[in-house]
Protein backbone atom coordinates (compact mmCIF):
# COMPACT_ATOMS: atom_id res chain seq x y z
CA UNK A 1 0.00 0.00 0.00
CA UNK A 2 1.01 3.63 -0.31
CA UNK A 3 1.73 5.15 3.09
CA UNK A 4 0.67 8.71 3.76
CA UNK A 5 2.76 10.21 6.52
CA UNK A 6 2.03 13.48 8.26
CA UNK A 7 3.32 16.68 6.70
CA UNK A 8 5.45 17.34 9.77
CA UNK A 9 7.17 13.96 9.60
CA UNK A 10 7.52 14.01 5.81
CA UNK A 11 9.55 17.21 6.14
CA UNK A 12 12.12 15.58 8.45
CA UNK A 13 15.38 14.19 7.12
CA UNK A 14 17.40 11.43 8.78
CA UNK A 15 20.17 12.61 11.07
CA UNK A 16 23.33 13.00 8.98
CA UNK A 17 25.29 11.80 11.99
CA UNK A 18 23.32 8.56 12.24
CA UNK A 19 23.64 8.02 8.48
CA UNK A 20 27.41 8.55 8.65
CA UNK A 21 27.67 6.11 11.55
CA UNK A 22 25.78 3.49 9.53
CA UNK A 23 28.15 3.79 6.57
CA UNK A 24 31.44 4.49 8.34
CA UNK A 25 32.33 0.83 8.93
CA UNK A 26 35.82 0.63 10.41
CA UNK A 27 36.56 4.33 9.91
CA UNK A 28 37.95 6.31 12.84
CA UNK A 29 34.80 7.74 14.50
CA UNK A 30 35.35 11.50 14.81
CA UNK A 31 31.69 11.77 13.82
CA UNK A 32 30.10 10.29 16.94
CA UNK A 33 29.13 12.18 20.08
CA UNK A 34 29.49 9.23 22.42
CA UNK A 35 31.19 9.46 25.81
CA UNK A 36 34.50 7.67 26.18
CA UNK A 37 33.79 4.04 27.04
CA UNK A 38 36.39 4.06 29.83
CA UNK A 39 34.37 6.85 31.44
CA UNK A 40 31.54 4.45 32.25
CA UNK A 41 31.57 3.37 35.93
CA UNK A 42 30.94 -0.21 34.86
CA UNK A 43 31.96 -1.96 38.06
CA UNK A 44 29.76 0.30 40.18
CA UNK A 45 26.80 -0.14 37.83
CA UNK A 46 27.13 -3.92 37.89
CA UNK A 47 27.33 -3.92 41.69
CA UNK A 48 24.45 -1.46 42.09
CA UNK A 49 22.20 -3.29 39.63
CA UNK A 50 22.76 -6.64 41.31
CA UNK A 51 21.99 -5.17 44.71
CA UNK A 52 18.80 -3.48 43.49
CA UNK A 53 17.49 -6.62 41.81
CA UNK A 54 18.32 -8.69 44.87
CA UNK A 55 16.87 -6.37 47.51
CA UNK A 56 14.41 -4.05 45.79
CA UNK A 57 13.30 -5.80 42.61
CA UNK A 58 9.61 -4.99 42.93
CA UNK A 59 10.23 -1.24 42.95
CA UNK A 60 12.64 -1.54 40.02
CA UNK A 61 10.34 -3.68 37.88
CA UNK A 62 6.90 -2.20 38.65
CA UNK A 63 5.13 0.82 37.18
CA UNK A 64 5.99 4.10 38.89
CA UNK A 65 4.82 7.72 38.95
CA UNK A 66 5.39 9.86 35.88
CA UNK A 67 7.40 12.56 37.67
CA UNK A 68 10.13 10.08 38.56
CA UNK A 69 11.78 8.11 41.36
CA UNK A 70 11.58 10.39 44.39
CA UNK A 71 15.05 9.68 45.87
CA UNK A 72 16.63 10.55 42.51
CA UNK A 73 14.56 13.72 42.22
CA UNK A 74 15.66 14.77 45.70
CA UNK A 75 19.32 14.06 44.94
CA UNK A 76 19.29 16.00 41.65
CA UNK A 77 17.50 18.89 43.34
CA UNK A 78 20.24 18.92 45.99
CA UNK A 79 23.01 18.80 43.38
CA UNK A 80 21.37 21.54 41.30
CA UNK A 81 21.25 23.80 44.35
CA UNK A 82 24.75 23.12 45.64
CA UNK A 83 26.66 22.70 42.37
CA UNK A 84 24.82 25.03 39.97
CA UNK A 85 23.05 27.52 42.23
CA UNK A 86 19.59 26.52 41.01
CA UNK A 87 17.24 27.07 43.93
CA UNK A 88 14.18 28.96 42.79
CA UNK A 89 10.96 29.08 44.76
CA UNK A 90 8.09 27.44 42.94
CA UNK A 91 10.24 25.06 40.87
CA UNK A 92 9.79 21.32 40.54
CA UNK A 93 11.58 18.49 38.78
CA UNK A 94 10.64 15.66 36.43
CA UNK A 95 12.82 12.72 35.39
CA UNK A 96 12.81 12.14 31.64
CA UNK A 97 13.96 9.47 29.21
CA UNK A 98 17.13 11.36 28.38
CA UNK A 99 17.46 15.12 27.97
CA UNK A 100 16.17 14.77 24.41
CA UNK A 101 12.72 14.13 25.82
CA UNK A 102 12.78 17.56 27.51
CA UNK A 103 12.90 19.16 24.05
CA UNK A 104 10.00 17.04 22.90
CA UNK A 105 7.97 17.87 26.01
CA UNK A 106 8.76 21.58 25.61
CA UNK A 107 7.52 21.64 22.04
CA UNK A 108 4.45 19.61 22.92
CA UNK A 109 3.55 21.66 25.99
CA UNK A 110 4.23 25.19 24.73
CA UNK A 111 3.81 25.26 20.96
CA UNK A 112 1.17 25.10 18.29
CA UNK A 113 1.95 24.26 14.67
CA UNK A 114 3.35 27.34 12.97
CA UNK A 115 4.78 28.90 16.14
CA UNK A 116 8.41 30.00 16.18
CA UNK A 117 11.38 28.70 18.17
CA UNK A 118 14.57 30.74 18.21
CA UNK A 119 17.68 28.55 18.13
CA UNK A 120 21.41 28.96 18.10
CA UNK A 121 22.74 28.38 14.61
CA UNK A 122 24.19 25.83 14.19
CA UNK A 123 22.57 23.67 16.86
CA UNK A 124 21.95 20.10 17.99
CA UNK A 125 20.12 18.23 15.24
CA UNK A 126 18.13 16.08 17.67
CA UNK A 127 16.47 19.12 19.21
CA UNK A 128 15.94 20.83 15.85
CA UNK A 129 14.19 17.77 14.46
CA UNK A 130 12.09 17.45 17.60
CA UNK A 131 10.86 21.02 17.09
CA UNK A 132 10.31 20.45 13.37
CA UNK A 133 8.22 17.36 14.09
CA UNK A 134 5.60 19.66 15.68
CA UNK A 135 5.44 21.90 12.63
CA UNK A 136 7.38 24.73 14.26
CA UNK A 137 9.26 27.48 12.44
CA UNK A 138 12.91 27.73 13.40
CA UNK A 139 14.72 31.07 13.43
CA UNK A 140 18.46 30.75 13.73
CA UNK A 141 20.77 33.17 15.52
CA UNK A 142 24.47 33.01 14.54
CA UNK A 143 26.89 31.66 17.12
CA UNK A 144 30.11 33.34 18.19
CA UNK A 145 32.77 31.81 20.45
CA UNK A 146 31.10 33.50 23.47
CA UNK A 147 27.53 32.56 22.52
CA UNK A 148 24.70 33.87 20.39
CA UNK A 149 24.99 37.20 18.57
CA UNK A 150 22.86 39.29 20.93
CA UNK A 151 21.93 41.91 18.33
CA UNK A 152 20.73 39.17 15.99
CA UNK A 153 18.84 37.55 18.85
CA UNK A 154 16.90 40.73 19.52
CA UNK A 155 16.28 41.17 15.80
CA UNK A 156 14.85 37.65 15.66
CA UNK A 157 12.62 38.33 18.66
CA UNK A 158 11.34 41.54 17.04
CA UNK A 159 10.73 40.12 13.58
CA UNK A 160 9.40 36.63 14.32
CA UNK A 161 5.75 35.89 14.99
CA UNK A 162 4.50 33.77 17.87
CA UNK A 163 7.90 33.09 19.42
CA UNK A 164 7.40 30.48 22.13
CA UNK A 165 10.93 30.04 23.46
CA UNK A 166 14.66 30.53 22.94
CA UNK A 167 16.62 27.27 22.79
CA UNK A 168 20.23 27.44 23.97
CA UNK A 169 23.06 25.04 24.84
CA UNK A 170 25.23 27.39 26.91
CA UNK A 171 28.04 25.03 27.91
CA UNK A 172 30.36 23.52 25.26
CA UNK A 173 27.63 23.71 22.67
CA UNK A 174 26.89 20.89 20.27
CA UNK A 175 28.22 21.19 17.57
CA UNK A 176 30.55 24.18 18.05
CA UNK A 177 31.96 23.52 21.52
CA UNK A 178 31.39 27.22 22.30
CA UNK A 179 30.47 28.44 25.78
CA UNK A 180 28.09 31.34 26.36
CA UNK A 181 29.67 34.02 28.55
CA UNK A 182 28.03 35.13 31.80
CA UNK A 183 27.38 38.56 30.29
CA UNK A 184 25.52 37.02 27.37
CA UNK A 185 23.57 34.68 29.62
CA UNK A 186 22.24 37.70 31.46
CA UNK A 187 21.44 39.47 28.18
CA UNK A 188 19.59 36.42 26.84
CA UNK A 189 17.51 36.34 30.01
CA UNK A 190 16.83 40.09 29.84
CA UNK A 191 15.65 39.78 26.24
CA UNK A 192 13.43 36.84 27.18
CA UNK A 193 11.86 39.06 29.83
CA UNK A 194 11.54 42.01 27.45
CA UNK A 195 9.76 39.97 24.78
CA UNK A 196 8.01 37.66 27.27
CA UNK A 197 9.26 34.32 25.98
CA UNK A 198 10.59 31.20 27.67
CA UNK A 199 14.15 29.86 27.62
CA UNK A 200 14.96 26.17 27.24
CA UNK A 201 18.46 25.80 28.71
CA UNK A 202 19.92 22.51 27.52
CA UNK A 203 22.96 21.58 29.63
CA UNK A 204 24.10 17.99 29.02
CA UNK A 205 27.81 18.88 29.04
CA UNK A 206 28.08 21.28 31.98
CA UNK A 207 29.89 18.83 34.27
CA UNK A 208 32.58 18.25 31.64
CA UNK A 209 34.44 21.55 32.11
CA UNK A 210 38.19 20.90 32.12
CA UNK A 211 39.42 24.49 31.65
CA UNK A 212 38.31 27.97 32.65
CA UNK A 213 35.92 29.01 35.39
CA UNK A 214 32.43 27.73 36.18
CA UNK A 215 29.70 29.95 34.72
CA UNK A 216 26.31 29.87 36.48
CA UNK A 217 23.38 28.59 34.41
CA UNK A 218 20.70 31.02 33.27
CA UNK A 219 18.28 29.12 35.48
CA UNK A 220 20.26 30.19 38.56
CA UNK A 221 19.09 33.80 38.13
CA UNK A 222 15.60 33.02 36.85
CA UNK A 223 13.34 35.26 38.96
CA UNK A 224 10.05 34.77 37.14
CA UNK A 225 9.92 31.08 36.21
CA UNK A 226 10.65 31.47 32.49
CA UNK A 227 13.62 29.08 32.26
CA UNK A 228 13.34 25.33 31.78
CA UNK A 229 16.67 23.76 32.75
CA UNK A 230 17.44 20.42 31.11
CA UNK A 231 20.13 18.08 32.42
CA UNK A 232 21.30 14.56 31.68
CA UNK A 233 23.10 11.56 33.14
CA UNK A 234 24.15 10.45 29.65
CA UNK A 235 27.54 12.16 29.60
CA UNK A 236 28.42 11.59 33.26
CA UNK A 237 27.14 8.04 33.86
CA UNK A 238 25.89 6.32 30.71
CA UNK A 239 23.78 7.34 27.70
CA UNK A 240 22.27 3.85 27.57
CA UNK A 241 20.48 4.43 30.88
CA UNK A 242 18.41 7.19 29.20
CA UNK A 243 18.02 9.29 32.35
CA UNK A 244 17.54 13.03 32.01
CA UNK A 245 15.62 15.67 33.91
CA UNK A 246 13.96 19.06 33.70
CA UNK A 247 13.81 21.68 36.44
CA UNK A 248 11.13 24.31 35.90
CA UNK A 249 8.22 26.06 37.54
CA UNK A 250 5.87 23.49 39.09
CA UNK A 251 3.05 24.50 36.74
CA UNK A 252 5.29 23.58 33.79
CA UNK A 253 6.34 20.31 35.43
CA UNK A 254 2.67 19.33 35.84
CA UNK A 255 2.05 19.92 32.13
CA UNK A 256 5.21 18.02 31.22
CA UNK A 257 3.94 15.08 33.28
CA UNK A 258 0.68 14.98 31.34
CA UNK A 259 2.59 15.13 28.05
CA UNK A 260 5.01 12.43 29.20
CA UNK A 261 2.14 10.12 30.10
CA UNK A 262 1.24 10.18 26.41
CA UNK A 263 4.83 9.32 25.43
CA UNK A 264 6.12 6.61 27.76
CA UNK A 265 4.10 6.77 31.03
CA UNK A 266 7.33 7.17 33.01
CA UNK A 267 11.08 6.78 32.63
CA UNK A 268 12.23 3.22 33.33
CA UNK A 269 12.64 2.82 37.09
CA UNK A 270 15.72 0.58 37.21
CA UNK A 271 17.98 3.14 35.44
CA UNK A 272 16.65 5.84 37.77
CA UNK A 273 17.52 3.73 40.79
CA UNK A 274 20.99 3.01 39.40
CA UNK A 275 21.59 6.72 38.82
CA UNK A 276 20.44 7.57 42.35
CA UNK A 277 22.65 4.98 44.00
CA UNK A 278 25.69 6.05 42.02
CA UNK A 279 25.45 9.80 42.61
CA UNK A 280 24.38 9.52 46.25
CA UNK A 281 26.37 6.61 47.70
CA UNK A 282 29.57 6.46 45.67
CA UNK A 283 32.32 9.05 45.26
CA UNK A 284 30.50 11.10 42.66
CA UNK A 285 32.93 14.02 42.79
CA UNK A 286 35.91 11.75 42.20
CA UNK A 287 34.07 10.20 39.25
CA UNK A 288 33.46 13.64 37.71
CA UNK A 289 37.11 14.57 38.16
CA UNK A 290 38.17 11.37 36.40
CA UNK A 291 35.89 12.25 33.45
CA UNK A 292 37.44 15.71 33.20
CA UNK A 293 40.93 14.22 33.08
CA UNK A 294 39.97 11.90 30.23
CA UNK A 295 38.39 14.65 28.15
CA UNK A 296 41.06 17.23 28.89
CA UNK A 297 43.76 14.82 27.75
CA UNK A 298 41.96 13.95 24.52
CA UNK A 299 40.89 17.52 23.76
CA UNK A 300 44.44 18.75 24.32
CA UNK A 301 45.77 16.04 22.04
CA UNK A 302 43.30 16.91 19.27
CA UNK A 303 43.86 20.66 19.48
CA UNK A 304 47.65 20.24 19.61
CA UNK A 305 47.43 18.16 16.45
CA UNK A 306 45.06 20.71 14.92
CA UNK A 307 47.75 23.32 15.60
CA UNK A 308 50.27 21.06 13.90
CA UNK A 309 48.28 19.90 10.85
CA UNK A 310 45.38 22.32 10.31
CA UNK A 311 46.28 25.74 11.69
CA UNK A 312 47.42 27.28 8.39
CA UNK A 313 44.17 26.34 6.64
CA UNK A 314 41.37 25.93 9.19
CA UNK A 315 39.77 28.15 11.86
CA UNK A 316 38.89 26.59 15.21
CA UNK A 317 38.28 27.66 18.80
CA UNK A 318 39.71 25.51 21.57
CA UNK A 319 36.89 24.34 23.88
CA UNK A 320 36.93 24.54 27.69
CA UNK A 321 35.00 21.31 28.04
CA UNK A 322 32.51 19.00 26.39
CA UNK A 323 33.18 16.66 23.49
CA UNK A 324 33.58 18.66 20.28
CA UNK A 325 35.94 20.72 18.14
CA UNK A 326 34.36 22.86 15.40
CA UNK A 327 36.60 23.46 12.38
CA UNK A 328 35.82 25.93 9.60
CA UNK A 329 37.48 25.14 6.28
CA UNK A 330 38.29 27.57 3.45
CA UNK A 331 35.25 28.65 1.42
CA UNK A 332 36.46 27.01 -1.79
CA UNK A 333 36.37 23.51 -0.29
CA UNK A 334 33.21 21.54 -1.02
CA UNK A 335 32.24 20.17 2.39
CA UNK A 336 30.22 17.23 1.07
CA UNK A 337 33.11 16.17 -1.12
CA UNK A 338 35.62 16.67 1.68
CA UNK A 339 33.60 14.54 4.12
CA UNK A 340 33.39 11.78 1.50
CA UNK A 341 37.14 11.92 0.86
CA UNK A 342 37.81 11.77 4.59
CA UNK A 343 35.60 8.69 4.88
CA UNK A 344 37.34 7.10 1.88
CA UNK A 345 40.59 7.63 3.80
CA UNK A 346 39.26 6.00 6.95
CA UNK A 347 38.08 9.03 8.97
CA UNK A 348 34.41 9.79 9.66
CA UNK A 349 33.53 13.45 10.37
CA UNK A 350 30.22 15.31 10.39
CA UNK A 351 29.54 18.12 7.90
CA UNK A 352 28.48 21.33 9.61
CA UNK A 353 25.34 21.68 7.49
CA UNK A 354 23.91 18.69 9.39
CA UNK A 355 23.33 21.13 12.28
CA UNK A 356 21.92 23.98 10.21
CA UNK A 357 18.69 25.64 11.32
CA UNK A 358 17.88 26.53 7.70
CA UNK A 359 18.62 24.34 4.69
CA UNK A 360 19.86 27.31 2.63
CA UNK A 361 22.30 28.35 5.34
CA UNK A 362 25.89 28.22 4.02
CA UNK A 363 28.34 26.23 6.12
CA UNK A 364 32.00 25.38 5.57
CA UNK A 365 32.60 23.64 8.87
CA UNK A 366 32.99 20.11 10.18
CA UNK A 367 32.46 18.79 13.70
CA UNK A 368 35.14 16.60 15.24
CA UNK A 369 34.58 14.51 18.35
CA UNK A 370 37.47 13.65 20.69
CA UNK A 371 35.68 11.54 23.29
CA UNK A 372 34.86 8.47 21.20
CA UNK A 373 38.13 7.63 19.38
CA UNK A 374 41.23 6.40 21.13
CA UNK A 375 44.30 8.63 21.41
CA UNK A 376 46.06 6.63 18.69
CA UNK A 377 43.03 7.02 16.44
CA UNK A 378 43.00 10.78 17.06
CA UNK A 379 46.68 10.99 16.04
CA UNK A 380 46.03 9.06 12.83
CA UNK A 381 42.82 10.90 11.97
CA UNK A 382 44.19 14.41 12.44
CA UNK A 383 47.14 13.67 10.15
CA UNK A 384 44.76 12.30 7.51
CA UNK A 385 42.60 15.42 7.71
CA UNK A 386 45.66 17.65 7.53
CA UNK A 387 46.93 15.85 4.41
CA UNK A 388 43.51 16.16 2.75
CA UNK A 389 43.17 19.85 3.52
CA UNK A 390 46.66 20.64 2.23
CA UNK A 391 45.80 18.90 -1.04
CA UNK A 392 42.57 20.89 -1.32
CA UNK A 393 44.43 24.17 -0.70
CA UNK A 394 47.26 23.67 -3.22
Amino acid sequence: MEYKFSDNINSLKPSAIREILKTSGNAIPLSAGNPATEAFPEDYIIEITADILKNNAVTALQYSITEGYQPLKDEITYLAKNRYGIDNEGDGIIITSGAQQVMNLSAKAFCNSGDTVICESPSFIGSLNSFRSYGLKLRGVPMKPDGMDIDELEKALKESENVRFIYTIPNFQNPTGYTTSLEKRHKIYELAQKYDVLIIEDDPYGELRFAGEFIPPIKSFDTDGRVVYSGSMSKIISPGLRVGFAIANEEIIQKFAVCKQCDDVHTAVLPQMIAYELISKYDFENHIQSLKKIYKRRATLMTDLADKYLKDYVEYHKPDGGLFLWCTLPDHIDIKDFVKKALDNGVAVVPGFAFAVSEDEPCHSIRLNYSTPSEEQIKTAMKVLGDLIRKECK
